[in-house]
């Protein structure tokens, strides 16, 4: 099966997807989180690099729930950037 090419925007919200999610962590160790949520800490440092900027859905959840954060502020917190348009003067 071919993988269709990421988009730019994609990237950019998987890198801050990434961010996030290194922020919630805070000291706490990938191992302690990754075995909560029910991964391996190599799928949560992928995410958290960018390298996996597309997670699946529950694997989202389930870092959502080990952080504490809601999807709500990780929806929030991801989301695109809106275009500043330039105000005709």
């Amino acid at each position: 099966m071919v993988r269709t090419p990421l988009t730019p925007e994609e990237r950019r919200r998987g890198e801050r997807l990434g961010a996030l999610l290194r922020e919630a962590r805070g000291g706490r160790s990938m191992v302690e989180i990754a075995a909560s949520a029910g991964i391996s800490a190599e799928t949560l440092r992928k995410i958290e690099t960018g390298r996996a900027p597309t997670p699946a859905f529950f694997t989202v959840a389930a870092l959502a729930g080990a952080l504490g954060l809601s999807m709500d502020e990780l929806l929030t917190r991801c989301a695109p950037e809106p275009d500043v348009v330039p105000l005709a003067g």
